[in-house]
């Protein structure tokens, strides 16, 4: 194996766990807000249980999602060492932005959130969590800004065989950037909710203690998952229009896309110029998904009367389409990536060009390792929610008052 091919695996491998983590994080950030903002604005005490409930797996899954990250960050620096040389000076200003503005932002507020219960007057914590989702949704932008321009250049010169940014208003509206924003998080809210769904219905069909509440969160989730899939549905199809302009050989031929070829081989020379058939394999069963999610519009009208809860077998229905959107992401992420090789900067970079002149030993090893310790902390995060969440919701312990010992949990108030 070359090493090119080891370091494209290890960087589908990084990326792709990391985003399992990130569509999480952004989907249920945003379902926090809104169970919280209702505790503020009416005092009813189920919604602090619910906000303290589901703000325990949102601490889980960040902090792990802090270290899959941080060995992406790795792989960037030791494989791609040509990336960072000739396109560094454009495609990290947005990068550190991320960094510096929202990441660093983001994880001081939450930090302020976690310990800020009953230290905090009300509205300061309540204004901590929104900052939590604000530069949450910061951090996104700015990534997607950076994605966007590898899809397609823009706003930058090449002098002395380096690129230099020369618009930075130009990242901005780069037409690969807009939908495709959108689309992240809309599937993130997607997410979001079919897991407040999958993991209300388990507590339903289980009659746990807490039946009312998780009665409020299921119907929380299958609304957000509704509204989600549309604008899921929405956003992608959008792409199509500047995807075809600017990137014509991306999902199949075309007169544009042959005289780009023909540009292209005067420049760098003979080549296969054509995607893997994979990216147009990702996309479809991507779109599949996306339909297959829309039927949740179908389990709104049975959450009149409690129907949904009566009949159970939507209940069922509601678990097993837990996998489905961390599977769409996915192969939307593959689609996107994979349909722009064989460049790292289309139409500029060649992904070639663009690695480490690694030994081929070195690059399989640190693939292993990588993908080892990615997997471990996947399987930890996973582990360690579907723990707590079965543990329901009587007294999480995020938000637990100061001097309740552990082992005496606070029983449930009767009404929920």
């Amino acid at each position: 194996m070359d090493t090119l091919l080891l370091a494209r695996l290890q960087f589908a491998t990084t990326t792709s766990i990391h985003f399992l983590f990130v569509v999480v994080t952004l989907g249920l950030v945003t379902l926090l807000v809104g169970m919280q903002t209702a505790w503020f604005l009416t005092g009813n005490p189920k919604w602090e249980r619910l906000t303290r409930f589901w703000g325990q797996l949102y601490v889980i899954n960040y902090v792990l999602g802090i270290a899959t990250g941080i060995v992406m960050e790795f792989q960037f620096g030791l494989n791609w060492s040509g990336l960072s040389r000739y396109v560094g000076n454009v495609f990290g200003a947005p990068l550190a932005i991320e960094t510096l503005v929202a990441f660093f932002l983001e994880s001081t507020f939450l930090g302020m959130w976690i310990f800020g219960w009953h230290r905090l007057r009300r509205g300061v914590h309540l204004a901590l969590l929104w900052g939590v989702a604000l530069t949450a949704y910061a951090s996104a932008f700015w990534i997607m800004v950076a994605n966007a321009w590898l899809q397609n250049p823009v706003g930058y010169e090449v002098r002395d065989g380096i690129a230099h940014l020369t618009d930075f208003g130009a990242l901005l509206t780069n037409p690969t950037f807009g939908m495709a924003f959108g689309h992240v998080v809309a599937a993130a809210l997607l997410t979001g909710g079919i897991l407040m769904a999958a993991v209300s219905a388990w507590h339903l069909l289980r009659r746990t203690p807490d039946f009312a509440l998780f009665r409020t969160s299921l119907r929380l989730g299958l609304v957000t998952a509704a509204g989600a899939v549309t604008l899921v549905q929405g956003f992608g199809f959008a792409q199509f229009g500047p995807i075809g302009q600017v990137q014509p050989t991306k999902f199949g031929g075309s007169p544009a896309a042959d005289a780009l070829v023909a540009e292209w081989t005067a420049r760098f020379g003979p080549g296969d110029y054509t995607p893997p058939a994979l990216a147009s394999v990702g996309l479809g069963f991507m779109i599949l998904i996306g339909f297959t999610l829309g039927a949740v519009w179908l389990l709104l009208p049975l959450l009149w009367r409690d129907w949904i809860i009566r009949l159970r077998f939507p209940l069922w229905l509601t678990m097993l389409a837990l996998p489905l959107p961390f599977v769409a992401v996915i192969l939307g992420w593959i689609a996107r990536e994979v349909g722009r090789q064989p460049w790292v900067a289309y139409g500029l970079l060649p992904t070639e060009q663009a690695v480490s002149r690694v030994d081929p030993g070195l690059m399989l090893a640190s693939l292993i390792g990588f993908s080892l310790l990615l997997g471990a902390l996947a399987v930890t995060n996973w582990t360690l929610l579907a723990r707590h969440a079965a543990r329901g919701a009587a007294d999480p312990a995020l938000g637990r008052p100061p001097g309740t010992p552990d082992d005496e949990p606070r029983p449930a108030p009767a009404f929920a």
